[in-house]
């Protein structure tokens, strides 16, 4: 991949969800050839062909998503980037999910980005954008905080 050699980590990591964001094709420009990455219930995969994959598989869900990385945290250590943040979206039904007001919609990526490139990133998020999962959720009785 090309790289943005120019670019620091943390702006890589931003630019990461920009495009992202917007399905732009110049997102793997970002990522090292042979990089790593691991998305919740897709588990651990390996370079673009395992990410194609995995995004497919949500873009198949998802009619849009938005992450708020101007509002996020975001933490450098070395060639670590960690940045925890809020999404909001829509589903392919219609219904919504907003971060900080809906169970859905928080996140934290950490990412190893070295020479301008990112060769890891881990996304830790609940799937479960718009809380279809309540048989199994142990708290149903909580008023919940989002």
């Amino acid at each position: 991949m090309t790289g943005s050699a120019l670019l620091s980590p943390a702006d890589v990591a931003v630019a990461y969800f920009d495009r992202l964001d917007r399905g732009a094709p110049e997102l793997f420009e970002l990522f090292a050839d042979d990089f790593e990455f691991y998305f919740p219930k897709f588990g651990i995969g390996k370079g673009t062909e395992d990410f194609v994959a995995c995004m497919t598989g949500l873009q198949g869900r998802l009619e849009s998503i938005t992450h708020y990385v101007d509002r996020s945290a975001v933490i450098v250590a070395g060639d670590k980037v960690v940045v925890e943040g809020l999404s909001s979206g829509r589903v392919k039904s219609g219904e919504e999910w907003h971060g900080g007001v809906t169970a859905g919609g928080r996140f934290c990526n950490v990412f190893e980005i070295r020479g301008g490139l990112i060769e890891r990133v881990a996304v830790y998020l609940d799937p479960d954008y718009i809380s279809e999962d309540t048989e199994r959720f142990l708290w149903k009785n909580r008023k919940s905080q989002w």
